[in-house]
């Protein structure tokens, strides 16, 4: 079993790639994750290494992928041992015969094999690719590898004379997302998008927060999603001022706004969306224009993602709303243009804009910021980002009262298309008016 709608033929193409990418003679190593121990003798849900999953598709822990670039470039495979006993446990493994056929290797070896196959792969190669600090038990054996080639040079054994990250390589790779991912993304999306808008339905006074939660996580995982990309946000009132706040136990109040930041994961690959709503369904006079000068943010910033526009253009956007919708409520003062210069909204946008998203939800790839951090990496089609401005107001903040204890977010994922953009969160309400008459049908 693949454990991916993704046709195998393209984790294939990716490993062509890389091999492409690496330099002449080299060697590449790519472990998978290690199960993580949760209590005793009981596992967390298994999460592959993302690099590993992309490059193999493979779902087991434990395994390594060898690239070799030479005479003729190699794909290979270490996984887990057939073992009867340990399958009746814990479930069936793919064995290694099995593997080499169904995951398109050149070989594949059980695990058995692994310190003993290992250093043959690496002897006389000029440069090694790892993710050298990724995993401490890793590194030990790779450098015990090496330990044996340069011990065996009467035998005419020869370690590598390079060490590279290889991580940077892969980051690139997965930057760009095929069509194939795509599609688990949108799918992510609109699991994502059903669980927050049965939140709002779901959403009174006098629930907990994690019964929100709940609600989220039974949408996704009824509808193929067992995992969240990231541990829920339900943050009532002051909390959600708290940008990771995952306690989610306390008691959702009246005439308070509740923000909910949760993203499903679908076959490896990450939603990320966030809204707030009142907890009783219906917005305040001031909560409405403070939302709504999020949510205009928002829409400026996203009208600027096309090809070749970059992260550093939707902040100025984003930012020249806010600093005008806080001065026209009176919690900035002065001119505009210095406000604006002086990033005078940065007191209550206290985050960035956005992230990649794909794989990971802050997803890897190179943000190429400048000495002032802008990002100035120029989008290209098949970018997916999440935009995201917010405010915030907590307890301490030199506001008004009425202001204090107030969060808002807004963040939808956002692919970027050849001639401008896709948003796929795009089913789940985000105004003051649709926010409202879906919690009326309550």
């Amino acid at each position: 079993m693949t454990h991916t709608p993704i046709e195998i033929s393209e984790f294939a193409q990716r490993r062509q790639a890389l091999l492409a990418k690496m330099p002449e003679n080299s060697v590449a190593l790519i472990p998978a994750a290690k199960e993580v121990t949760r209590s005793r003798d009981t596992e967390f849900l298994f999460c592959q290494d993302k690099d590993f999953y992309y490059l193999s598709g493979f779902h087991e822990p434990d395994g390594l992928l060898v690239l070799v670039k030479g005479e003729e470039n190699e794909s290979i495979l270490f996984c887990r041992n057939k073992d009867p006993l340990q399958e009746v446990w814990h479930g069936r493994r793919v064995g290694s015969e099995k593997a080499q056929q169904d995951f398109k290797m050149d070989v594949a070896y059980e695990l058995d094999e692994l310190e003993q196959v290992l250093p043959m792969y690496i002897n006389g190669k000029t440069t090694l690719l790892f993710a050298q600090g990724a995993y401490d038990e890793f590194d030990k054996l790779v450098f015990a590898c090496l330990e044996v080639l340069r011990n065996g040079y009467k035998q005419g054994f020869r370690a590598p004379q390079t060490i590279i990250d290889i991580r940077d390589m892969i980051a690139e790779m997965r930057l760009i997302k095929s069509p194939a991912e795509i599609n688990i993304m949108r799918k992510a999306n609109i699991i994502t998008g059903n669980a927050h808008s049965r939140a709002m339905k779901r959403s009174a006074q006098g629930i907990f927060e994690y019964q929100l939660e709940a609600d989220i996580l039974h949408e996704f995982a009824f509808n193929g999603a067992r995992a969240p990309a990231y541990g829920t946000i339900v943050g009532g009132g002051e909390n959600a001022t708290i940008l990771h706040y995952t306690e989610n136990n306390e008691v959702l109040m009246d005439e308070e706004l509740v923000l909910i930041d949760a993203g499903a994961e679908l076959d490896g690959y990450a939603a990320d969306i966030t809204r707030t709503f009142p907890v009783n369904g219906k917005f305040s006079d001031l909560h409405a224009r403070l939302y709504n000068i999020v949510l205009d943010a928002q829409l400026a910033a996203i009208e600027t993602i096309k090809p070749g526009s970059n992260f550093a253009i939707a902040n100025e956007a984003a930012n020249r709303v806010i600093t005008q919708g806080l001065l026209n409520e009176g919690i900035l003062e002065g001119d505009l243009e210095q406000l604006i210069e002086d990033k005078a909204c940065k007191e209550y946008f206290i985050h960035g804009l956005g992230h990649w998203l794909g794989l990971d939800v802050h997803d890897v790839g190179d943000y190429q910021m400048d000495e002032f951090k802008n990002q100035l990496r120029a989008f290209e089609p098949g970018m997916v980002m999440t935009i995201e401005p917010g405010l915030y107001f907590d307890a301490n903040a030199p506001v008004e009262e009425d202001l204090q204890g107030v969060g808002i977010r807004i963040e939808d994922n956002i692919l970027v298309t050849e001639t401008g953009y896709e948003n796929l969160s795009v089913n789940v309400p985000k105004t003051v008016a649709d926010i409202e008459a879906l919690m009326a049908q309550a």
